[in-house]
């Protein structure tokens, strides 16, 4: 945990260095002390607002979104008993994406409309899998319903984009890709509040999905309310999914491989896990923005494929190494 939290602040201060224009660690060191203190800072109008303006919230939404996804995964993993829970393949995402969209056409107006939407159509589409897959003892039904959902809200978002006249539905292919370039400081808001309310509601359930992990009907007779958890941590991965996907778009492979990697290297404890996903989450989303922006500058790439490039071959690897273990 404190390894990643170092790496997370270096990773960071790298990241408001490097861009267009480099500005040196130190004098950002030194202008964000003088921020705090009040008092003049060394750099130029132009890298003050370059720092503080576009880096610094686009670095924090980074953060807030990769901490969301990453916790939601772990939590759909946990629940689900089935390391390929993710929010895009149990179509969660898919369904914030669409209550996105629908806020871009008939909300606009409204400041938190997006984040709303967002979240309502992540729960709708979480009832929804639920419903299609509660019948059955094995979690692997509920991938399985995932997935028809996620098929069928992905078409719907692509008639809904190739019909509609709407200016601002002209960036929603870069969006769906994941672009946090046009995140917004009500996005920003919603993606903190979320992660802080639910990594809290999450660690006072890490507990019983550690036994939820070895069989309900197992938890149920230690007494675990296997219920309340299922519908908690159900609600829980829906608003921080909902809150990701309507801030920074759709960026994928990031609950999926970094709950993966965390397990792997620290065991199978949420109460671990869980923190440590967030982190993890946090500094991959962070890294691959930084990349995107920095590589072909002044061009920019979707974040989601930057995470693609990286988590597709890390869960090959693991899908081999599984395998021949």
């Amino acid at each position: 945990m404190r390894l990643l939290c170092l790496l997370l602040v270096a990773a960071s201060l790298i990241a408001l260095a490097i861009g267009s224009e480099s500005i040196p660690a130190g004098g950002i060191m030194t202008a964000i002390l003088a921020k705090l203190s009040g008092s003049r800072t060394d750099l130029t109008r132009e890298q003050e607002v370059i720092i503080f303006s576009l880096r610094l919230p686009r670095i924090a939404l980074a953060i807030g979104v990769g901490a969301a996804l990453a916790m939601a995964g772990a939590a759909f993993q946990a629940l689900l008993r089935n390391p390929l829970a993710d929010p895009y393949i149990l179509g969660v995402s898919g369904g914030a994406a669409l209550g996105t969209i629908l806020a871009i056409i008939f909300a606009s107006s409204l400041s938190f409309g997006r984040p709303l939407f967002g979240f309502v159509g992540a729960g709708v589409a979480t009832l929804l899998v639920y419903a299609m897959g509660r019948r059955s003892e094995d979690p692997s039904k509920l991938v399985l319903a995932g997935i028809i959902v996620s098929t069928f809200l992905s078409s719907i978002i692509v008639l809904l984009t190739a019909l509609a006249d709407i200016t601002g539905l002209r960036n929603i292919p870069m969006w769906l890709l994941g672009d946090l370039s046009s995140g917004t400081g009500e996005g920003l808001l919603y993606i903190f509040a979320a992660v802080s309310i639910s990594v809290v509601v999450l660690m006072t359930q890490a507990r019983s999905l550690n036994l939820m992990m070895i069989g309900e009907r197992d938890a149920f007779s230690l007494g675990v309310d296997t219920s309340r958890v299922r519908w908690i941590t159900f609600l829980t991965a829906s608003l921080l999914t909902g809150a990701a996907v309507s801030a920074g778009g759709a960026i994928g492979y990031v609950g999926l491989v970094v709950p993966h990697l965390i397990r792997l290297s620290s065991g199978t404890d949420n109460r671990l896990v869980i923190p440590a996903s967030a982190l993890a989450g946090a500094l991959l989303v962070m890294l691959s923005d930084t990349i995107a922006r920095t590589v072909l500058a002044p061009r920019e790439l979707p974040a989601g494929a930057i995470t693609a490039l990286i988590g597709a071959p890390v869960f090959i690897y693991l899908l081999l190494r599984s395998r021949l273990s």
